[in-house]
């Protein structure tokens, strides 16, 4: 069901224009082809992006939900067939990847010329989560922060299962006091990538695994870049200008020719929280089950400890049509 804020018009960014490299010979094995992770079916009826689209659309209406894609995937029919029910303004197409800080300003700028007001949840789409609706639960909360709180980012952190030390960590510091609902943290600082005797001590000190899923408005997020990174800022503010103009293509292609690669956490959020730590956030998500499928040892590993028949096509077993609605269903 949509709850649309009557405080802030909700709209959100699904993140898919990785390539998936780490997974790629394994998807290899599975389909006998290069087909980028975000687009296989790993188990169940649908892909990860398809589950990613449901999953948002519990919150956010399907035409306010953009979608970022790299060029070179379209070339991929499966990749057309997923985007073919998306309204076409929604698809946001990328002249190649740039990782994930171009991957969020991009069609944050498309977002800006329609919805300069709104509040925006941002969704990577190699997630795998079996209690999507408490998931969903949480990242509603998180808009209400937002809301509360609008020159905030929020961020959603996942209570760790076991020290992983392939993920980014949150800090959580001072509780922000009422009227903010439930458990909400500053951010102390991030931790990326952790060695296992820190990914041990953060797990004491009540640190959390980053989930890359966080809530602001527009405007906040932009004037984070423009302080943080300025030089970015200005890249993609020539991009919105020409957002629309018969030179847009020409201007996006360009801009992207001399871009440098931009992680989102390491590139901005972590020298925001050094220089602006009271305005990130972070909620902590109990009680679900989430991980960030990056390879093929993370996938088996998920599906042994969520209790899914760890058994996918294309390794010796039969493929599982319905499984992880089977799961939705029962949460």
């Amino acid at each position: 069901m949509i709850h649309d804020s009557h405080k802030s018009l909700r709209c959100g960014i699904v993140l898919a224009a990785g390539e998936g490299e780490r997974l790629r010979p394994f998807v290899r094995r599975l389909r006998g082809d290069t087909l980028p992770k975000q687009y296989v079916n790993f188990i169940g009826a649908r892909s990860m992006l398809e589950h990613t689209f449901c999953r948002a659309e519990r919150v956010i209406s399907p035409e306010r939900l953009f979608t970022v894609v790299s060029q070179e995937h379209l070339r991929h029919p499966e990749v057309e067939e997923q985007l073919s029910g998306r309204a076409g303004s929604t698809v946001i197409v990328q002249p190649e990847n740039k990782e994930t800080g171009p991957g969020i300003l991009l069609p944050l700028m498309h977002l800006y010329k329609r919805y300069p007001d709104s509040a925006v949840a941002v969704f990577p789409s190699d997630h795998f989560i079996v209690e999507e609706a408490l998931f969903m639960a949480h990242v509603d909360l998180a808009y209400h922060v937002v809301e509360r709180h609008p020159r905030c980012l929020v961020l959603l952190g996942m209570e760790p299962r076991y020290a992983e030390l392939e993920y980014g960590y949150i800090l959580p510091g001072a509780r922000v006091q009422p009227p903010a609902p439930l458990a909400i943290h500053e951010v102390h600082r991030f931790i990326e990538k952790p060695r296992l005797q820190v990914a041990r001590e953060l797990l004491q000190e009540g640190g959390l695994w980053n989930t890359m899923v966080m809530v602001f408005r527009v405007e906040t997020l932009l004037e984070l870049v423009r302080t943080t990174a300025p030089l970015l800022y200005r890249l993609f503010k020539r991009i919105l200008e020409a957002i629309g103009t018969v030179n847009e293509m020409r201007v996006v292609e360009a801009v992207y020719r001399h871009m440098e690669t931009v992680n989102f956490s390491r590139g901005l959020l972590e020298p925001l929280s050094l220089g602006h730590a009271t305005r990130l956030l972070v909620v902590p998500v109990p009680g679900v089950f989430w991980s960030d499928w990056g390879s093929e040892e993370r996938i088996w590993k998920a599906l042994s400890k969520s209790g899914l028949p760890a058994q996918l096509p294309g390794t010796g077993a039969h493929r599982l049509p319905g499984v992880l609605d089977h799961h939705r269903n029962s949460t």
